[in-house]
């Protein structure tokens, strides 16, 4: 509005520019004038003539103007998925199988939108929500555990139910048993077990427990790939949840469906204000289509 009278003369002139009374032209300028704290207008006849402030800030209007218009076309862009950025924290076995297909269908319909990946296992993943770090993490918890309110101030946006399974060597007594019936765990109370990530190890000792034994546990890693191929070797047997058996290409082990049945749940968690980013929204809606697709082909 500045720039107008500056460009014109005259409140009236710069109020048929810009569409608005010459009245309302005045107040701007007058309001504008107390915020800087000096006069910018003197009338010098009829006209409006810039002081020494009024034209430094014209000056500077140009520059003002164009990065509010750069500011808004930015902002447009993102809400309108044409850009956009969303940091995603995952765990492992989610990172294998759920987030590529998802990031995939993501990219190819939102190529504007840039996603960051970075690995970390719940409760840290959460943890990194809260603390601001990631706008979306996957995370897991099993059925029936403690805590379950853990989560109430975030959105949960399910993505699918992970079965617990036994993984025994191809020449195991229980190997026959892989797609044909399920099995008690109490079967697997005299072996060397293999055991998982830390939450799932503290999971397997107390399903195990519930059975009436304590696993022995022989060796111990954070790597999937390393479970099965310790199993494959026929050094133990070990119990990973379904989706981590899908990361990796089991060899020389077979697949057995426990009894009584242990799931967890997989979700993605943002926070309520993010669940309104457009970005972040798409997100979550193609990690819970991967989620589908998952389960469709168990």
């Amino acid at each position: 509005m500045l720039r107008a009278v500056a460009s014109t003369g005259s409140f009236s002139a710069a109020g048929r520019e810009l569409g608005c009374t010459q009245p309302a032209v005045s107040q701007q300028m007058k309001a504008l004038e107390s915020s800087v704290g000096t006069p910018l207008l003197v009338r010098t006849g009829r006209e409006m003539r810039l002081t020494q402030a009024g034209e430094a800030l014209v000056r500077h209007a140009a520059g003002i103007i164009a990065g509010l218009t750069a500011a808004e076309e930015e902002v447009a862009a993102i809400a309108g998925l044409r850009a956009g950025r969303v940091r995603l924290v995952s765990f492992p076995s989610g990172s294998s199988t759920l987030v590529p297909t998802a990031l995939a269908a993501l990219r190819a319909a939102h190529p504007g939108t840039r996603v960051f990946l970075e690995e970390s296992e719940p409760p840290k993943s959460v943890e990194l929500l809260r603390e601001g770090d990631c706008d979306v993490a996957l995370a897991f918890r099993y059925e029936g555990a403690a805590g379950a309110e853990e989560w109430d101030d975030l959105v949960v946006r399910p993505l699918l139910t992970d079965r617990l399974v036994a993984l025994v060597p191809e020449g195991h007594r229980l190997a026959r048993s892989e797609g044909v019936g399920s099995v008690a765990i109490g079967e697997l109370a005299r072996e060397s077990w293999i055991a998982g990530c830390p939450r799932c190890r503290g999971q397997l000792v107390e399903v195990c427990e519930g059975a009436g034994f304590t696993p022995r546990i022989d060796f111990a890693t954070d790597d999937y790939p390393a479970v099965v191929g310790l199993v494959g070797a026929g050094l133990g047997v070990a119990v990973l949840p379904q989706l981590a058996v899908d990361s990796v290409r089991p060899r020389g082990v077979r697949t057995v469906t426990l009894e009584p049945a242990v799931r967890r749940e997989i979700v993605a968690l943002t926070l309520p204000d993010l669940a309104q980013v457009p970005a972040v929204t798409a997100t979550l809606d193609e990690l819970a289509r991967a989620g589908a697709r998952q389960s469709a082909t168990r």
